[in-house]
């Protein structure tokens, strides 16, 4: 029931409590008002049209409520006063009515009485779990998301010269786990922490004999004894400022961290770790250190900047620090626009000294002994498609980098890469994914200005098994045709493995 259309019965009910004068009184009338019984419908007022302006509360009053009486007449007479005592005739008619919903609420109160108990109980013990769990919980601002992933395989070398680097090709069984504190003060800034472990290091997806075969889900991270150590892999703050703008600082925060997209959708389920670098290892060398980055959205079109230093936590420049030349630094400027489903992004990083070398790093090999240290300029043009629905046709990831590298011990070199991954989602049962990619890791092009004939290929294929919410299971295969580049071409890796993850 609406208690708002019995206002203006609220209204007579004050006009009672005053005084009544002598003319007030028309017994009579009061009579003749009285004796008319309820109608049922306003259309029997001869004297109502739907013109009147108060024609739907009169409609409402004798329709929904039946509280309303006319005169013998079949009028309404809503022109003339109406005295105390019709007041008192109208009231007394409308509170016949509500004695009579309240008895209507009370008999289906009762036959319910059972089932309201029932909810009662469940939302008192509701109130009670509620009050439990803010009374223990870990923090209001943070909430905890954590990953576990398991790796068990190995690794088989090929080529006539694979002897020379005592590869024994053995089995190995290892885990990598990130723990990540998300914490946010005003609903729109985030304060990330992120803990890792991994015992990678000295597993056959290490960096030996080369970096190639080490694993995205791979972190190598050791104490000064050899043993496993927990660390501080992330530690960065990110606000909004205004509608369009947001920054990004912290002393460990990575290159990828600070830009505003990230030209890929070939992501979470990777296997080799060079199929993360949007096919540009040294334009997007995801450097890790002190750092900080600034961007612009606005619609689809997105321009950011980044800086981060590998070496910012040091105060011996000759070691290290910000803004010199001992940083290991990345600066990065990208821009970008796309829509729901697609992205093109172009991108130019300045490097100094070894971090250049995400993009000559993977084959350092390649180069002469002689080269160490340097300075690189590195351009990347990347983006990716994606259906809008998963079926047939698999989201398409693709990306070219080029980078010119400048030594400190004199000399120079060029190089390039490029990689395009697929990912057909919900591949023969809903939540399972099917992936593949295929490329070339960074590849020298020209040494001192003379052309170099290097170049290798990189193929990985996995199948992910979505076995409930939280748990997954991929089995993967790769194939890595010349991991050691131009200085080793008879040296080829196949690998294959289990990877299991765990999602909290």
């Amino acid at each position: 029931m609406k208690i708002r259309n019995f206002a203006g019965i609220g209204a007579i009910a004050l006009g009672l409590v005053s005084p009544a004068s002598a003319a007030d009184l028309n017994l009579n009338a009061v009579n003749q008002y009285s004796s008319q019984g309820q109608v049922t419908s306003v259309a029997q007022f001869s004297d109502v049209r739907p013109t009147d302006w108060a024609y739907q509360a009169l409609s409402n009053l004798v329709e929904r409520y039946g509280c309303v009486a006319g005169y013998p007449d079949s009028t309404f007479r809503g022109g003339n006063a109406m005295t105390r005592y019709e007041a008192a005739a109208l009231l007394n008619a409308c509170l016949d009515r509500v004695t009579e919903v309240t008895d209507e609420l009370s008999k289906l109160m009762d036959e319910f009485a059972v089932e309201l108990a029932t909810l009662k109980g469940r939302v008192d013990g509701l109130e009670g779990r509620v009050g439990q769990l803010e009374a223990t919980q870990f923090s209001t601002t943070t909430k905890l998301r954590g990953e576990a992933t398991w790796v068990l395989g190995g690794l088989s070398y090929g080529g006539n010269t694979k002897d020379n680097y005592n590869l024994d090709e053995a089995v190995s069984f290892n885990y990598d786990v990130k723990l990540n504190f998300d914490t946010s003060f005003t609903g729109k800034d985030l304060l990330r922490t992120q803990l890792r472990a991994g015992n990678f290091v000295n597993s056959g997806f290490g960096a030996y004999p080369t970096p190639l075969t080490q694993l995205s889900a791979g972190f190598q991270e050791n104490d000064t004894n050899g043993n496993d150590s927990v660390t501080i892999n992330r530690l960065f703050y990110k606000f909004p400022i205004g509608e369009n703008f947001t920054a990004v600082f912290g002393p460990k925060v990575r290159q990828d961290d600070a830009l505003p997209v990230w030209p890929s959708v070939y992501t979470a389920d990777r296997i080799l770790q060079v199929f993360q670098y949007a096919g540009a290892p040294g334009t997007y060398t995801q450097v890790l250190g002190s750092g900080a980055g600034l961007w612009y959205h606005s619609g689809g079109f997105s321009l950011g900047g980044a800086y981060v230093a590998a070496n910012g936590d040091q105060g011996n420049s000759a070691e290290g620090g910000i803004f010199n030349g001992n940083s290991g630094a990345s600066s990065t400027v990208q821009i970008s626009y796309g829509r729901q489903n697609w992205n093109l992004t172009g991108a130019y990083t300045y490097s100094n000294y070894d971090v250049a070398v995400a993009g000559t790093n993977f084959l350092s090999a390649t180069l002469p002994n002689s080269f160490t240290g340097g300075q690189s300029n590195s351009f990347s043009l990347a983006g990716y498609w994606q259906p809008l629905q998963a079926g047939l046709i698999p989201s398409i990831s693709a990306g070219w980098g080029y980078n010119r590298v400048g030594y400190q011990t004199g000399g120079s070199a060029a190089s390039q890469s490029w990689y395009t991954g697929l990912v057909w989602q919900d591949a023969f049962q809903k939540g399972n994914a099917l992936g593949a990619a295929f490329g070339q890791p960074t590849f020298i092009t020209s040494i001192n200005g003379n052309s170099a004939n290097d170049g290798q290929y990189a193929f990985e294929a996995y199948y992910k098994f979505q076995v409930t919410d939280n748990i997954s299971v991929t089995p993967a295969v790769f194939y890595l045709s010349a991991p050691m580049g131009e200085v080793n071409k008879n040296l080829d890796t196949f690998g294959a493995l289990v990877q299991t993850t765990f999602r909290f």
